[in-house]
């Protein structure tokens, strides 16, 4: 993969520190069809998953790879297999983040594996992320990164098919959708917006939408349905590719008095995304 050992990437570290600015959080809700006026001041709070709206890696356009990612190196490891994806997330929230917030976000390769699956060799990076507002811990999350080759052939895995849940909200879907979130979290991937790159180089069958899109949108489906209640843990797994000609929809059930199954379902109700959410 590379002359240098991944393993000497453990333990990498980056620091970022960012005011949260009120027009990322502003832009999502417009594209959600939410009121922007909601996050428009400081003080205002912020959904915890929105954190990914900040800290954003921003490569200049000179070190973009092929992909549309930053050229592979620097923080993360610099493996060579040619497609890379979010795979999940295990996020605790200890306190909220507010429009204004001065934060520091720290970010530390804690796992690198090798496997062999279905697609052949993939290697999997767990980052730790911990957010926060001066000394104060507000926000810890692993993030599990896969790498992979591209296939010849895009075959997806077998469905799985949604189980039986108490509530359901559809959600259109539509290339303006994926660019403009695309944009709002700086993700220059092509597979999300350029769709000749999508089928013609990563044989995907059309632009894919992204697994942190449909991670947000299953957390504010669940916190709809729960409004009286406040999340304390967010967990979430990519199942099966979802694609902008699909149609979506955001289900979920209680799975026990203190958490939440959510479930993405294309339109054959097969689960996209499984997520848990736990309340405090």
């Amino acid at each position: 993969m590379t002359q240098e050992p991944i393993s000497n990437w453990l333990g990498q570290q980056e620091t970022l520190e960012e005011t949260l600015s009120a027009g990322p959080a502003q832009g999502l809700a417009a594209t959600l069809n939410l009121d922007p006026a909601d996050f428009a001041t400081d003080g205002a709070t912020l959904p915890p998953v929105w954190n990914w709206l900040y800290f954003l890696p921003r490569a200049p356009s000179h070190q973009i790879g092929p992909d549309g990612h930053p050229k592979r190196g620097g923080f993360l490891p610099p493996i060579s297999l040619a497609r890379r994806m979010w795979a999940g997330s295990r996020c605790t929230f200890h306190h909220d983040l507010h429009v204004g917030d001065r934060a520091t976000k720290t970010s530390t390769i804690v796992k690198i594996s090798e496997k062999q699956g279905r697609a052949g060799t993939m290697f999997f990076v767990t980052v730790r992320h911990e957010i926060r507002v001066g000394a104060s811990l507000a926000y810890e999350e692993e993030q599990d990164i896969v790498y992979m080759d591209i296939p010849k052939v895009f075959t997806p895995p077998e469905p799985v098919a949604l189980p039986p849940c108490t509530w359901q909200h559809d959600v259109p879907l539509d290339p303006v959708l994926l660019f403009r979130f695309s944009a709002l979290t700086f993700n220059g991937h092509r597979i999300h917006y350029d769709r000749d790159y999508a089928m013609g180089v990563e044989n995907y069958p059309g632009l894919v939408v992204h697994g942190p899109l449909q991670a947000i949108l299953a957390f504010h489906f669940a916190c709809l349905e729960q409004a009286d209640r406040k999340p304390q843990a967010y967990r979430f797994k990519g199942v099966r590719p979802l694609f902008d000609f699909d149609t979506v929809s955001f289900n979920g059930a209680p799975s026990d008095p203190a958490s939440t199954q959510i479930y993405a379902a294309n339109g054959d109700k097969a689960v996209t995304m499984e997520a848990q959410m736990s309340w405090a």
